[in-house]
């Protein structure tokens, strides 16, 4: 017999006393409920790695104090304040899922000052890398989900206040006893899973949000002062770049080539071999390679950051100093080849999906972005099209036409971008063609969703994708190349730490291939490596500190910037130059540890990148 039907022959006294008990183990069950949210908010960690159930075995002080502040005060404005409390704790757990996030994926907490833009850019992403639907699904449901944690939050805490005044003698007692145990562990440091019992992260998370709040404004009132400070600012163009004059030279940048991908021992032994191989075939067609790391301004994600610090001598970790330094004067390395008058300037950017104001900081006379290159093949996720095809489209529209003067490349290869599926393979070079070719190739390739959910077989894709435009970017070289070719390229910034790990580097390779021996041999002094692939040992630069070095050793001698005397223009193997240090005028005082850690979202009409 059904329940309900049993229910209704029973007697009127059974039926009002079942009811009651329904209505006390409801009455029950919603307390236990709120008590739980309202701790879980309060202790929940900003890292997933260290969500664990020993991070809940602590006694907030902020609860004890709440509690003992709700049963002080009076119906209405124990109410108000409950329900106000609530709308915090529920704000403050969006936070903290925010912060879970950004560390998963960009590995920092989330900036409340600068990184709301970047939420479009993870909608973009989720479109591009997912399909429409789910992006659209994911953004209702995060909506949705916000909402319902603000008035879930304010309800439990309204609830609890509720409870605490119809038992205000049993509260009390409640709050006196973890009041008393909440000093007694803070007295003799009692811990649980190695953290404090007597917990009071939620007040030092929000003292710490206040203090980065601060610290965002202040960096970007003495980052102005930092960018008006420019060694090469007022170099004529006649003594800069006078090593490299008659030459093609190419900067390309690797989207999240990073340091993982030659020294993990998952990825390592594919990208290596393809490193170790083009060495080989650039030294058969008569090149020569140099190589070393830097260390990026940004990490798993932000390109923009990483490339505006490479090319303007600047540290850029955060989108408040992306802005001000592509809105002033501040000689970016690009430009510098303008100056001169001696070089034809151009961008390959086929991250590029919109407008792009910042082409006049680089100094580029035109850029070629995803809608003028001429592709008419498939997306590959994110990347708009394959490497193979962006290189091509550069030789048809410029590198492969005849100049008045020779070309400065700077160009963005994106076939390495998260979520590495599915990854193009290269094909003949007369094969490209309009990139339609593609859409056979994209069909066989792995979805996006199986690779990006299994930790061991993202990092294996990432490997291939890595491989994929080196072999692109070298093949290129020796395909394209001449006597009069320069190639610098690198990496953006590591991959995100899924794929590179929890404590991983920010260093990123750094490689030059020349035809002239006289181009490396201005380099001789660096302490770089032979080959593409540096090594262990091979000495890690301040990503920043690129541009003064290489105006330096491609200038035309000494008293042309910070490194002249230190590196001269023409090292001999006798007298091998020591990068000097780079002075404190250039840079904040302690950069790396005063906002390393905040990388900051992409501008408007830039590359979207998460």
């Amino acid at each position: 017999m059904p329940p309900f039907t049993r229910f209704r022959q029973l007697p009127v006294r059974d039926k009002a006393n079942a009811r009651r008990v329904v209505a006390r183990a409801v009455a029950w069950g919603t307390t236990a409920v709120s008590a739980a949210l309202v701790l879980g908010a309060l202790l929940l960690p900003n890292r997933l790695a260290l969500i664990t159930p020993g991070a809940f075995a602590h006694i907030p002080v902020e609860a004890v104090v709440g509690a003992a502040v709700l049963l002080m005060l009076p119906r209405t404005p124990r109410r108000v304040a409950a329900v106000l409390a609530g709308v915090f704790l529920g704000l403050l757990t969006v936070l903290n899922l925010l912060d879970i996030g950004f560390n998963e994926f960009l590995g920092r907490g989330f900036n409340v000052v600068l990184d709301w833009i970047l939420l479009d850019d993870a909608q973009s992403y989720l479109e591009d890398s997912l399909g429409s639907t789910t992006a659209t699904a994911a953004a209702i449901g995060a909506g949705v989900l916000v909402l319902v944690l603000l008035a879930l939050m304010a309800l439990a805490c309204l609830r609890l206040g509720e409870v605490m005044a119809r038992n205000s003698a049993v509260a009390t007692r409640t709050v006196l006893v973890l009041g008393t145990a909440w000093v007694v562990c803070a007295t003799f440091g009692v811990q649980v899973a190695g953290l404090p019992v007597a917990s009071r992260s939620t007040t030092q998370l929000v003292e710490d949000r206040v203090e980065r709040v601060k610290a965002t404004l202040r960096d970007e009132r003495e980052f102005a002062k930092v960018a008006a400070v420019d060694t090469f600012g007022d170099t004529p163009g006649d003594r800069l770049l006078t090593g490299l004059r008659g030459k093609d030279v190419i900067f390309t940048f690797i989207e999240s080539y990073g340091r993982s991908a030659i020294e993990d021992p998952l990825i390592a032994p594919g990208v290596d071999a393809v490193l170790d191989q083009k060495t080989e075939e650039l030294r058969a067609a008569g090149y020569s390679a140099k190589s070393g790391w830097l260390t990026s301004a940004t990490y798993g994600g932000s390109s923009w950051l990483g490339h505006s610090t490479f090319l303007s001598g600047l540290w850029i970790d955060n989108q408040n100093r992306y802005r001000t330094v592509t809105a002033g004067d501040h000689l970016s390395l690009t430009r510098a080849f303008k100056r001169t008058g001696a070089w034809r300037t151009v961008g390959i950017m086929p991250g590029v999906t919109k407008n792009w104001p910042e082409a006049r900081f680089y100094g580029l006379d035109h850029v070629y972005d995803s809608r003028n290159l001429g592709y008419q093949g498939p997306k590959f996720s994110w990347s708009t099209m394959p490497d193979q095809y962006a290189l091509t489209a550069f030789e048809r529209l410029e590198h492969g036409r005849r100049h008045d003067k020779p070309l400065m490349s700077e160009i963005i290869l994106t076939s390495s971008h998260q979520p590495w599926a599915p990854i193009p393979r290269m094909i003949g070079w007369d094969e490209v063609g309009d990139g339609s070719v593609y859409e056979g190739i994209k069909k066989a390739g792995k979805d996006p969703k199986d690779v990006f959910t299994d930790s061991t077989r993202v990092r294996t894709e990432y490997g291939k994708s890595i491989q994929y435009s080196l072999t692109s970017l070298i093949d290129y070289v020796v395909k394209y190349g001449d006597k009069n070719t320069v190639l610098v390229f690198l990496g953006d910034h590591q991959p995100l730490a899924r794929v590179s790990g929890d404590h991983a580097s920010r260093d990123v390779p750094v490689a030059i291939v020349a035809h002239d021996p006289a181009v490396l041999k201005r380099i001789s002094g660096w302490g770089w490596q032979d080959g593409l692939r540096p090594g262990r040992d091979t000495p890690v630069w301040r990503m920043d500190t690129f541009r003064d070095r290489f105006l330096t050793a491609y200038g035309p001698g000494k008293g042309a910037g910070p490194y002249a005397e230190k590196c001269p223009a023409k090292p001999t193997a006798k007298t091998p130059p020591k990068p000097a240090a780079k002075p404190a005028a250039k840079s904040p005082a302690k950069p790396a540890a005063k906002t390393a850690a905040r990388p900051a979202p992409k501008p408007s009409g830039a590359a979207r990148q998460p």
